[in-house]
Formats: structure tokens, C-alpha cells, sequence
């Protein structure tokens, strides 16, 4: 395939690997004029002071494997993976770089001709194929976790000090796992959750595969809000896992599979929004349009779905909140998830409304929108630069002294809360529609 670079670069023709999902999309590199306005806002680039491990750097080699100028090497490998894909580069960048979906198409190119070792590989394909996308299964993966904190095992294990036997790794993960929310907590929500006073809205709510696991109370405090402010919730049985983090892992037809599955469920549930409460979910489903614009059946049902898909904080703050809310005397910070301020756009409607509530006090973050190295699963398969950028936000957390942090997405709330318990601190981190929740209920509780 024959290719005419764009005008900020001597014309010429270059041959590009047709073959490839790279090559196929050669004409978003076209986009990238080189200018470096992408540096400054790169986390591991301003950690790490590399070409390579900034977006600019990383393109030149995609572009240049693309080109087939190069093949995928462990350098190209090394570096297009320690990206954060916080897409912080796409905010700054005057262009308007898709680079987001450029990383997970070379990661996914990546995946396919690169073969990992057997064990990585059948592991990787329990957890984004088989567990991830099944709520039983993942269910059943939980239980050991629910009987290890249950029987008081955890806390013997921390006393006893027999974590330092684990591996590193092992024992990072296990210091950021939080009290998993009791299964009956589940019940208070049904299929169908009729809105408070009169119907003015018939939503869908996205709940997650892990986030319906470990925060089965964002889910509920969610389900309150919006049933407060006029909702029917439908919340399908049958939906599945979003597909965020098998793109960004190269597990690109994974995603458009389970792409697939959640239209179909949510065309059936015939709602007018779909309302999630994730960030990094709701960055993927806004994007299903682009991951299926190849696909002929699913093209214009996906469009469909995108338009419909809203943040909850999005949508509460588009519609006329019930503002009968109790007093709530807090300090909050508010930290802005990557993917919901640099995927997403949305940075002021969660500041608003937390402003409505009475009695807080809203402060801000220094470097709210800087990635926390939480990354989908980054602070797993890289925890040293995960942990450099915790740091970078913790000390910005001390300094905004808050007594609670809010942020909109479970990755954030798990990694900012695991660097504040690792100093001691006793801040609180939630999402922003709990402190709604907690507003009206306290509303409720007084009248």
C-alpha cells in the first residue's frame, strides 16, 4: 500500500504494511505534525525524560514500523507499552492525534505477531476472555478474596507480618485490596428501579464486571442518586465486561466481541441513556462507534450506542437536579481520572455538582488531571512508574489537605487510597455520586 505523507513533511510516497492494523490505519499518523506541545503533559516522558517515552517518541515508532522500516522489537515493545494511555497527549496536542487509538492498535499488532510465553499467554487469556466477561465466573473468583477477609485471615497475615514472604508484586496487590462489599449488598439493586415521584427518565446502567465486585456501593449510592432525580434504572442481567481493558492490552477483537454483546443488551433494554460510572468504562463505550466503524452489521448500531452513553456525572449535571440535599461538612479534593477529563472532556460537571452540596468545601488538586499510575492495570504490570506517580499525587493530596478525595473512577479510588493508607493518613476517597448519595440521605434522615 502506497501512502502520501501529509504537508508538514517533504512529500514522498512511502510504502506501508497493508497487511497490518497499523498500516491499515496509516493515515492517523498523518495527523502528528512533531511540534512536542504533547511533552510537557506525559507523565512518564516528565518522569522519565525520554524521547521514546513520550508520545511523540512513540509514534516515530509506530510510524516506523508501520512504514516497515522496523519490526516489532523489544525496544519498540519496551516503550510502547510503559504508556500510560492516559491520553493527556490527546488534550494538549492542537492537532487532534487520535494517539489512544493508536497505542492499542499497536498493541494489539503487538499481540498478533509476537507470541508470549504459554503460561503468560493462557494467563491473559483466563482474564480478559473467560473471567472478565462472565459476572458468574468472576463471582467465584472473588470468594476465596470474601472468605480471607470474612474468617480474619487478612488481618493475621498483616500482623504476623507474613506478607514479606510474597513476591513484591504480589504484595502490592494484596496492601490495595479493599474490604469487598457484602454480597447481599447486591439485592437493593433490581432489574428495574423505579424512579422516585414521577418517571422523567428510562436509563441503563452499565455496572461492571470488577466494579460490581469490589464496588458494589458506587453501584448502589448510583442507583439512589438517579432514582432521586427521576430515573427508572434498568440495570440488564445480561450485559458483560465493557472491553477496556483487553483494548488497551491488545485483546482488540476480545473487545469488539463483548462491543457486540452490550449493544444488543442495551437495544433490547430500549432505555433513552446509558449511564456509567466508570471512567475507563465509559471512554470505551463512548468509543464503540470507532472500534466497529469496520464492521458492517454493527456500524450503525454502535453509533446508536455511543450517543447514548453518558457519564453519570455527565448526565446528572445535564438534567435539573433535585437539589433537596443535607448538609455534608467536608474538605474535598477532586481529582480528575485520565480517561474521564482526557478521554472524555468532562472536567467540570463532577466540581459542580459537589458545589451543590451544602456545607462542602471544594478545594482543588495540584495537578488534579496528572495521571495517579492506577492505568487500568499499569500499577500491576509496571508498579515502579506506578509508584513514582502515586507519590507525585500524594504529596499534592497532602498539600490540598482535603478530609476526602473524590475522583470518578474505581482505579483511581483504589490507587489514591492505597497512598494515602501507605502514609498513615485517614482521608476518605469516594466517587463524586457518593457524596450525592450521602447528601440526600442525610436530606431524608432530617425531614
Amino acid at each position: 500500500m502506497n501512502a502520501e505523507v501529509g504537508p508538514a513533511e517533504t512529500s514522498k510516497t512511502v510504502t506501508v504494511r497493508s497487511e497490518s492494523e497499523l498500516g491499515r490505519h496509516y493515515d492517523k499518523f498523518l495527523d502528528c505534525v512533531h511540534c512536542g506541545l504533547c511533552l510537557p503533559a506525559c507523565p512518564t516522558y516528565a518522569e522519565l525524560g525520554l524521547e521514546m517515552d513520550s508520545p511523540r517518541g512513540r509514534i516515530y515508532l509506530m510510524r516506523a514500523y508501520a512504514e516497515g522500516r522496523i519490526d516489532i522489537t523489544d525496544n519498540l515493545v519496551h516503550h510502547v507499552h510503559q504508556c500510560l494511555n492516559c491520553r493527556a497527549c490527546e488534550t494538549a496536542c492542537p492537532a487532534g492525534v487520535d494517539y489512544g487509538s493508536i497505542v492499542e492498535l499497536a498493541r494489539a499488532e503487538i499481540e498478533e505477531n509476537r507470541p508470549r510465553p504459554s503460561g503468560e499467554q493462557w494467563l491473559r487469556d483466563l482474564i480478559f476472555k473467560r473471567l472478565l466477561p462472565s459476572s458468574d465466573l468472576l463471582r467465584l473468583s472473588f470468594l476465596p478474596l470474601r472468605v480471607y477477609q470474612k474468617l480474619g485471615i487478612q488481618k493475621l497475615v498483616r500482623k504476623l507480618g507474613l506478607l514479606n514472604l510474597l513476591p513484591e508484586r504480589l504484595r502490592t496487590m494484596e496492601s490495595m485490596l479493599p474490604q469487598l462489599p457484602q454480597r447481599a449488598l447486591k439485592r437493593c439493586i433490581r432489574s428495574v428501579n423505579p424512579a422516585e415521584g414521577q418517571r422523567q427518565h428510562r436509563v441503563g446502567l452499565v455496572s461492571g464486571c470488577v466494579m460490581n465486585e469490589i464496588f458494589t456501593h458506587i453501584n448502589v449510592a448510583t442507583v439512589k442518586v438517579l432514582t432521586r432525580n427521576g430515573c427508572e434504572v434498568v440495570v440488564p442481567d445480561n450485559q458483560t465486561c465493557c472491553g477496556a481493558l483487553q483494548a488497551h492490552s491488545g485483546e482488540r477483537e476480545t473487545a469488539k466481541d463483548l462491543a457486540r454483546v452490550n449493544i444488543g443488551v442495551f437495544e433490547q433494554a430500549e432505555v433513552d441513556v446509558v449511564i456509567i460510572n466508570a471512567a475507563g468504562c465509559g471512554a470505551q463505550l463512548k468509543e464503540y462507534d470507532k472500534l466497529l466503524k469496520d464492521d458492517p452489521e454493527y456500524r450503525d448500531r454502535a453509533q446508536a450506542f455511543t450517543d447514548k452513553v453518558r457519564d453519570v456525572c455527565e448526565f446528572l449535571d445535564e438534567i435539573s437536579l433535585n437539589e433537596t440535599l443535607g448538609r455534608v461538612d467536608a474538605r474535598v479534593a477532586y481529582h480528575d481520572a485520565c480517561h474521564l477529563a482526557h478521554g472524555q472532556q468532562i472536567r467540570e460537571q463532577p466540581r459542580s455538582l459537589l458545589r451543590k452540596i451544602p456545607g462542602l468545601e471544594l478545594v482543588e488538586l495540584g495537578e488534579s488531571d496528572w495521571c495517579c499510575g492506577s492505568a487500568g492495570v499499569y500499577n500491576i504490570t509496571h508498579p515502579e512508574m506506578a509508584e513514582r506517580l502515586l507519590d507525585r499525587k500524594i504529596t499534592h493530596v497532602n498539600k490540598a489537605a482535603p478530609d476526602i478525595v473524590a475522583t470518578g473512577n474505581p482505579g483511581c479510588i483504589l490507587q489514591i487510597q492505597h497512598g494515602i493508607d501507605q502514609e498513615g493518613k485517614q482521608i476518605e476517597v469516594v466517587h463524586p455520586v457518593q457524596l450525592l448519595n450521602r447528601a440526600y440521605q442525610i436530606a431524608t434522615n432530617r425531614s
